[in-house]
């Protein structure tokens, strides 16, 4: 039997390389919400996520012909892809396109950072993964949520309740990613790579017909700033970002990989630093102490128990 990648023991220089990863992976999908919103100014929601899942798996199938690899040719591992793309991409991405036309930016950072609790919860609920957290992961998650308000303001939940669906939708797009978390660990043993180009090949035919249908995509003109924000959404926040995920849930277990749902707040508000020229207020710095003690909490590996006598 293969070890959890998430109990097994890993180097200094392992941890932070997957330490650095997990940034990298914040950086990317902070920067998606961006993207999303840029996009969906001149691009219906649906149509605008079956073109991103059909341009990032494209470029990872390409990606994999370069590497002489193929893809599993067997049935139950494509419906483990199938399962993986509603999960991770179908749902999810749909349901935040479609709710960032009405909420505030700030409102829906606070509810999309919720993925960590869902992880707890269904894995409670399951029976199965991470069931027996430590009080040391289970601080990390209070203390990532409690940064996370810190940062982007107590005074964003003052919109909270006023276009209710729309929230909801960023609350079901969370659960979806904490199921997908939890879900990833079936491709153990694959090459990130294989799970990262299956669940968007499955995407993308999932949704393109729904985009054919509803949207008519023959008769849309996007803008020239929507359809560079769907390549980069696709290249950058999608096909890099899912195989450096699936990476880290074979290699740091579904509980410490999403933690990245915090470390895309403090990315993003940094990025409007070095570009915008922002400035941060001082509970917005005692926010990020608490996400980045959180992350730390939540990564640090398990202690092996001493063998019985």
């Amino acid at each position: 039997m293969i070890p959890s990648a998430a109990t097994a023991p890993r180097s200094g220089a392992g941890r932070f390389t997957d330490l650095a990863l997990l940034l990298l992976l914040a950086t990317l999908w902070g920067g998606s919400y961006s993207f999303i919103k840029v996009g969906v100014e001149t691009i219906p929601p649906v149509t605008l996520i079956a073109a991103r899942t059909l341009l990032a798996g494209t470029i990872l199938l390409g990606v994999l012909r370069w590497r002489g690899l193929r893809l599993p040719r067997d049935v139950g591992t494509w419906w483990l892809f199938l399962i993986q793309a509603c999960l991770n991409s179908v749902v999810p991405f749909t349901l935040i396109a479609w709710a960032e036309r009405s909420v505030e930016a700030g409102l829906a950072t606070i509810l999309s950072s919720t993925s960590p609790i869902f992880v707890v919860i269904l894995g409670l609920l399951a029976g199965t993964g991470e069931r027996l957290l430590s009080a040391l992961k289970l601080a990390g998650i209070a203390s990532g949520l409690a940064g996370t308000l810190l940062i982007v303001g107590t005074e964003a939940m003052a919109g909270f309740g006023a276009d209710l669906a729309a929230q909801l939708a960023l609350v079901a797009a969370s659960l979806c990613y904490g199921g997908a978390a939890l879900f990833g660990r079936h491709f153990k043993g694959l090459d990130p790579i294989m799970p990262a180009a299956g669940s968007l090949i499955c995407g993308a035919a999932l949704l393109i017909p729904l985009s054919l249908a509803v949207d008519r995509p023959w008769t849309l003109t996007p803008s020239a700033a929507s359809i560079q924000a769907l390549l980069a959404l696709s290249v950058f926040s999608t096909a890099l970002a899912f195989v450096i995920y699936f990476r880290l849930i074979a290699r740091l277990g579904s509980v410490a990989t999403t933690s990245v749902a915090y470390l895309r707040v403090p990315t993003g508000v940094l990025i409007g630093m070095v570009v915008l020229g922002e400035s941060l207020a001082p509970t917005a710095w005692a926010g990020l102490v608490l996400i980045v003690g959180g992350v730390l909490a939540m990564t640090r590996p398990a202690r092996k128990r001493p063998a019985a006598a």
